[in-house]
């Protein structure tokens, strides 16, 4: 109860984080090239400002989307499986992916140690802003991977939702109407 309570809370904050980005990359970008074409002039730290929002959107995105399941993947061995062998490939493909954080944690902390002094140069900012990205999601997503992780291993029939992928976009349209009228109902709590 708590943990999905966390978990809604976390998921709005994503959601908010990236809906943010993207507006003002928006506003940048479209105030920017009105004010060169229309006045001849601009502002010199939009585009510089709209690069470091697209590279977190897309590194909270990527979190978002492996929360949600929404990374893309083929089931096609996988769905024939046992529901034991699901639970060992999974498993393994988990501790892969955590393998692979650890070099992008890694490397992140790295770049961002590397960078704490130097700044960007239309807007000033620390250039450590940008590579602690990669410090944010990879944390952010093994918190991810260990639940699933837990799921798959504890909670009975969790694995077979873990491991579908979505079909086609009907198939996510529908389960998003579904989920939609279950919470109507009050059927999802």
């Amino acid at each position: 109860m708590l943990l999905k309570k966390i978990g809604k809370l976390m998921d709005g904050i994503l959601t908010y984080a990236m809906s943010i980005a993207l507006a003002l990359m928006a506003i940048l970008v479209f105030g920017n090239v009105v004010l060169r074409y229309v006045f001849n002039s601009g502002i010199t730290w939009s585009e510089e400002m709209s690069r470091f929002l697209f590279i977190w959107m897309t590194f909270l995105g990527a979190i978002g989307a492996l929360k949600d399941n929404e990374h893309l993947g083929v089931d096609l061995f996988v769905k024939r499986l046992s529901t034991g062998a699901k639970k060992v490939v999974f498993t393994i493909s988990n501790l892969l992916m955590f393998y692979a954080l650890w070099l992008v944690l890694d490397g992140s902390i790295k770049m961002t140690i590397l960078n704490v002094n130097s700044k960007a140069p239309a807007t000033g900012m620390p250039l450590s802003y940008i590579s602690g990205t990669g410090i944010v999601m990879s944390v952010a997503m093994a918190i991810i991977l260990i639940y699933q992780l837990y799921q798959a291993l504890f909670v009975k029939g969790a694995i077979d939702q873990l491991t579908k992928t979505k079909e086609s976009e009907e198939e996510i349209l529908v389960e998003a109407d579904y989920s939609n009228q279950q919470q109507a109902t009050g059927g999802g709590r």
